[in-house]
């Protein structure tokens, strides 16, 4: 019996291990996907242009974007230059931000988290503030990295979701709290990007893809965490499920 799980994309960290580069994507980020969209992960390399991305997004039902330790560089939204030992990923920017436009112009579901709220926000013509803890008037938004993983990724603000919005919709109220792990935030919204959730300071926190034939959303938190034990990040990987499958059944 042929499966009816969707075949969703994940594009790769690429790392040097050693002196060789490997092409690296979370577990949290597959496992999320098997248990709460019901749907197949397949890691994608961060190879860029050679990947041919119009055949790729032919073959794919969706495609989430991860967080990651690196930042997009700051020339890829005419940012000033990052302060030294800020780590970067290149090959990863090179492959995602085409990615995300071709994904969403294909009518592919796409979902992006924390890095991949960046890249959406600057595949669309948006900015970022680079550290946002030394922005007048934002909270610091990073984690106690010497603080065990529960601690980290426990809940840390909470974020208002936009009357209308498909995220309210989803968490049948109008606040939610949420992690906090970032040190970079949206400065300027991308060209048709709709906000769905702004933390206490007012930085965005969510928004959608206004007009985009299938679901395309990104949040600023990780909702892969321990997904299955918080009702609101179950709805919102069922829902990328559905879409997806959506998609596969078009296809």
């Amino acid at each position: 019996m042929a499966s009816t799980r969707p075949l969703i994309g994940l594009p790769a960290d690429r790392r040097m291990i050693g002196r060789h580069p490997f092409h690296v994507v979370g577990e949290k980020y597959s496992r999320a996907l098997l248990d709460a969209a019901d749907a197949l992960p397949l890691l994608i390399p961060a190879l860029a242009e050679e990947l041919r991305f119009d055949e790729l997004v032919e073959r794919l039902d969706g495609l989430l974007f991860t967080g990651s330790p690196s930042n997009v560089e700051p020339h890829r939204y005419s940012g000033p230059p990052s302060v030294p030992g800020t780590l970067h990923d290149p090959a990863r920017d090179a492959t995602t931000l085409p990615l995300i436009r071709k994904a969403v112009e294909k009518g592919v579901p796409v979902l992006g988290i924390c890095r991949g709220f960046q890249e959406v926000n600057v595949a669309f013509g948006g900015s970022l503030h680079q550290r946002v803890h030394e922005v007048p008037g934002h909270m610091d938004h990073r984690d106690d990295d010497s603080q065990p993983l529960e601690v980290q990724y426990g809940p840390a603000h909470e974020v208002t979701l936009e009357p209308g919005g498909m995220l309210r919709a989803l968490a049948g109220t109008g606040q939610v709290r949420v992690n906090s792990l970032h040190w970079q935030g949206i400065e300027r919204l991308g060209h048709g990007l709709a906000v769905e959730a702004r933390a206490p300071d007012g930085l965005i926190e969510a928004f959608r893809v206004e007009g985009a034939a299938r679901f395309a959303l990104a949040v600023q938190w990780h909702p892969e965490w321990k997904v299955m034990g918080n009702r609101f990040s179950r709805a919102l990987f069922a829902t990328f499920g559905a879409a997806c499958r959506d998609r596969a059944r078009a296809r």
